[in-house]
């Protein structure tokens, strides 16, 4: 076995680890803290939001010179700091119709080919379409033989959700649902996690089919917003909600163009129909990826 394949292969040592680093996650008031979190990070008590943003920044090495204001005292509360706009022309799109890109900054999870209904969340562990849509069968059927990119969004990156193509708005789903935490750990060891968690359904009609994106929630991170709804979490609901758009309320959106954004970071999940031109084979798990890279 070579040390590529080592490393690939987690030790037992390493999944038992990965599991009891992640037990708590069961037990505590998950909904609770992320209300508390969502007031903390909109407070705009001056010595405590650039307390926080320093923290953060230090912390998770962020780097301010992509933002469309670097000054991190300009920023009314830390959301704002955490939502930032990034400069003009700094993430270039990739031109060509059938070319997919990525809708944010962040780090490949997970991706390639939906076989049988099934999306790999990590190794040894995947889950089904049917439960990531909220189990909306006929909408899950349309991804069969198509293809799923997961992107994890750390805290120092930029948490805005833009188009991976252009497309029209059709409808919306929230999912409501756990708020485990979202990164590699937990993704490695909490079962069906991203069907598990609460999230925003987003569907687009484009030239090539249905394309959605699925904005997962998670622990400090239960606050999602598109741009047409606004804040969507919290409140965090009970029961599944759908909203469909016809007419006017069925906006167009331009390849790029923003359509969401994460309150604190989490993850995204993006599903292609059968027929789209396959992603690329550089793309693969660990592997950085900014907005408006092309992924095919």
């Amino acid at each position: 076995m070579s040390k590529t394949q080592k490393h690939q292969q987690p030790s037992w040592f390493s999944k038992l680890s990965d599991v009891i680093l992640t037990l708590p996650q069961y037990v505590i008031p998950q909904h609770t803290l992320s209300v508390i979190m969502h007031a903390l990070t909109r407070s705009q008590m001056t010595w405590f939001k650039n307390a926080f943003i320093r923290f953060i920044t230090w912390k998770f090495d962020v780097n301010l010179s992509e933002a469309a204001v670097s000054d991190r005292n300009f920023y009314p509360s830390f959301n704002a700091f955490f939502t930032r706009e990034l400069r003009q022309g700094i993430r270039p799109v990739a031109a060509g119709k059938d070319v997919v890109v990525s809708p944010v900054d962040g780090a490949v999870s997970q991706i390639g080919p939906i076989i049988e209904q099934t999306i790999v969340q990590a190794k040894g562990r995947s889950y089904s379409v049917e439960e990531l849509l909220g189990g909306d069968k006929a909408l899950a059927q349309r991804y069969d033989n198509g293809q799923f990119a997961t992107i994890y969004l750390s805290p120092r990156d930029y948490h805005r959700i833009h188009m991976p193509v252009a497309g029209k708005l059709k409808a919306m789903r929230y999912v409501p649902g756990k708020l485990f935490s979202v990164n590699p750990r937990t993704a490695r060891a909490v079962p069906r996690l991203f069907a598990r968690n609460e999230r925003v359904i987003c569907v687009f009609d484009t030239e090539f089919g249905d394309v959605v994106l699925v904005l997962v929630g998670a622990i400090f991170v239960g606050s999602m917003e598109t741009v047409w709804a606004g804040q969507i979490t919290p409140p965090y609901g009970k029961t599944i909600e759908n909203w469909t758009y016809v007419g006017d309320e069925a906006l167009s959106f331009e390849k790029g163009q923003e359509m969401g954004r994460f309150n604190m970071g989490s993850t995204v999940v993006m599903l292609l129909p059968a027929g789209m031109k396959p992603f690329n084979q550089e793309w693969q798990p660990e592997k950085k990826i900014q907005l408006g890279q092309a992924m095919n």
